[in-house]
């Protein structure tokens, strides 16, 4: 079985026009629809996929959820929105009603840090009910931006919330690296294999000596669609030439086994 674990969707009528907004030199491969993802996913051999939403703002936590609560839940595992503007109670609520069995948190799009007390507040109260958090890790933006993203706000939220299933996009610390081998490397969270434009410009042996530090069966595969290609990421992961079992675990055993998908 392969998982995604890292793909974004939007509303049709609106996909278009949130990817004309993305970063210069992350221009979008695909789409950003759910239909444009199940090709992809078809494509690429990927049985299934996280959807990812994210309200920016508190107020369009409520419908961002509806949105995502509405995938096909044979091809797709929902990951909706939280908002630290909301209180805990409402933001649950809208989990709940919803069946959303986990959440992105986004430090550079929402403008909340992952060491904000309001955001440990509510991960706390996420971790009791069982929700799954999966965030952006490191740098994609301003200094301000990349500093509410840092590696070691990621390993003080996971300590301080032990019993929060997280996972950290982009291995820990995107375009922060060594930060993210300091700080989170060796940890309890799982890392994510996504480093758009493709994982293939990293290091192979510098990524594999980090994979075998870290822990294989803690390394989920994610692609970030729509701005990569997903068949090219998998190829990244199976180049690396990690032992066939370590393979398939990243590839999706462990986040099947994360997620208790069958």
């Amino acid at each position: 079985m392969i998982i995604d674990a890292h793909a974004h969707v939007w509303p049709d009528h609106i996909a278009k026009r949130v990817l004309a907004d993305r970063p210069v030199g992350l221009d979008a491969r695909h789409d950003g629809t759910l239909d444009g993802l199940r090709r992809t996913m078809d494509e690429a051999g990927i049985d299934r996929a996280l959807t990812l939403g994210i309200a920016n703002v508190p107020q369009h936590v409520a419908r961002t959820n509806e949105f995502i609560g509405s995938v096909d839940r044979t091809r797709f595992v929902p990951f909706g929105t939280v908002h630290p503007g909301l209180s805990v109670e409402d933001n649950l609520r809208h989990l709940r009603d919803n069946g959303i069995p986990g959440v992105k948190l986004h430090p550079l799009f929402q403008d909340v840090s992952l060491g904000d007390p309001r955001v440990v507040d509510l991960a706390r109260a996420l971790a009791e009910a069982g929700i799954v958090v999966i965030t952006h890790a490191g740098a994609g933006g301003d200094a301000a931006a990349n500093e509410r993203g840092a590696p070691h706000h990621l390993r003080a939220l996971a300590d301080a919330v032990p019993g929060l299933a997280v996972i950290a996009c982009h291995f820990g610390g995107y375009h922060r690296l060594a930060e993210a081998e300091r700080s989170v490397v060796g940890s309890r969270v799982f890392l994510e294999t996504s480093w758009p434009p493709t994982t293939g410009d990293l290091d192979r042996d510098a990524v594999r000596a980090l994979i075998e530090r870290h822990g294989a069966d803690r390394v989920v595969f994610g692609s970030d669609w729509p701005m990569t290609d997903p068949g090219t990421e998998i190829a990244a992961v199976k180049a690396l030439g990690l032992p066939p079992e370590a393979e398939r675990g990243i590839l999706g055993d462990n986040l099947a086994r994360l997620l208790g998908l069958q």
